[in-house]
């Protein structure tokens, strides 16, 4: 078997499982608001130094990254439904945080499917 087809089929693998941890991190967003996606992203950072050279090294930063911002906005939402004022506000931080989360999600998806790498 030459050396480019066994890259060609690791390459596949890196992103297959990419698939799937898109695919986990949009479960846990979706049914727990993103408390249990904290499992995935160990997993992301585990697997991603293995992607290292490739597009799919990327998708785990992305996926590290999109994590990250979510737990940032949220924690803004929290901190403004403390104060008594901030209560609309808050619920507005969260739906938006909500709904950008979900984009990231669909966009790496794609993007993956794609052949296309994430911009770092």
């Amino acid at each position: 078997m030459s050396q480019e087809l066994v890259y060609e089929r690791g390459l596949e693998d890196a992103k297959q499982f990419a698939r799937i941890m898109y695919i986990a991190h949009a479960a846990t967003f979706f049914f727990s608001l993103g408390m249990l996606s904290v499992l995935v992203l160990i997993v992301n950072y585990i697997r991603r130094p293995e992607t290292a050279g490739t597009m799919v090294y990327s998708h785990h930063t992305w996926m590290i990254r999109s994590f990250w911002w979510y737990v940032v906005w949220m924690a803004v939402a929290i901190f403004l439904a403390i104060t008594i004022i901030g209560i609309p506000l808050a619920w507005l931080v969260g739906v938006v945080a909500w709904v950008w989360m979900a984009y990231r999600i669909i966009r790496g998806f794609l993007d993956l499917n794609n052949n296309r790498p994430m911009p770092v």
